[in-house]
């Protein structure tokens, strides 16, 4: 098992260099459909090639009953917790279908962790009251702006496969959590051949990975074609959580985001490959 690289924090800027800082690398995104785009944008920008391989379908739930009820009800809850911009398409996306409008949060506080999830919720004209400093849903109870006992939290979220600490910390601390379904992240039957045909050949220097569901669907799609050696390839993860589960799975991990989003992640994969590009 590799051990993990110094975590990385407020990069300097990239030494002067006649070619971008990723130049030369071939990296796989594992993202899912529709939302890999800007991701490979900044990496393709700093020189990389890059290969798409989506590990998560993202759809529907299988019911909208829970979230439907708790839509009708929103004036019973306190706080309303957003913890991606999956869930706050989706909660929106419902609230249209029910022929609500944004209004009918005006007494509701909102809290959302990470700053593209309050980007999200501003498209759809509402401010959070909330952002936890650190961009992690851990992070969202320890720096909680008021007491939660007796207050009711509604939940939108995955509806299978979502890790459970939060709901437990909040519970913990005497919160009434209501948690719905408001999307399905679901593996997809299928690798694609551009991405299997580079990972049998080892022509990938760096996979990323955005979180923990991403690591366990690369290795589900990758044992079902009769797994590939990751040996040279560099795992890059967002953050703890999501490197947990590339020890597990995958035995290593050699970069990690000190800054739990997209952009830090790209900082990170930049800093890690400087050396190797200085000339």
């Amino acid at each position: 098992m590799s051990t993990t690289e110094p975590l990385i924090s407020n990069p300097e800027p990239a030494i002067a260099n006649s070619q971008p800082p990723l130049a030369g690398k071939t990296i796989l995104v594992t993202r899912s459909a529709g939302q890999s785009n800007q991701f490979s944008d900044r990496l393709k920008r700093e020189g990389a090639m890059v290969i798409e391989m989506p590990t998560l379908e993202i759809g529907h739930p299988s019911s909208w009953e829970a979230l439907d009820s708790a839509i009708a009800n929103l004036n019973t809850f306190d706080w309303l917790i957003l913890t991606s911009a999956n869930g706050v398409e989706y909660f929106f996306e419902r609230l249209g279908a029910q022929g609500i409008y944004t209004y009918a949060l005006a007494n509701l506080k909102i809290a959302v962790v990470g700053k593209k999830t309050a980007a999200y919720l501003k498209q759809h004209g509402l401010q959070a009251d909330f952002i936890p400093p650190d961009f992690i849903a851990d992070s969202l109870v320890e720096n909680f702006p008021e007491q939660l006992a007796g207050k009711k939290v509604l939940f939108p979220r995955v509806e299978t496969g979502g890790r459970e600490l939060l709901v437990k910390q909040l519970t913990a601390i005497g919160a009434e959590v209501v948690e719905v379904a408001a999307y399905e992240s679901r593996c997809p039957q299928e690798i694609s051949h551009e991405a299997l045909e580079a990972l049998q050949r080892q022509q990938v220097d760096i996979i990323t990975f955005a979180s923990s569901k991403t690591v366990k669907n690369f290795y589900q799609l990758v044992e079902q074609n009769g797994g590939v050696s990751l040996n040279g390839v560099a795992i890059a993860s967002i953050g703890p959580q999501t490197s947990e589960t590339c020890h597990q799975l995958l035995g290593k991990v050699d970069l990690e985001s000190r800054e739990y989003t997209l952009e830090g992640l790209t900082q990170a994969i930049i800093q890690w490959a400087k050396p190797l590009n200085i000339v």
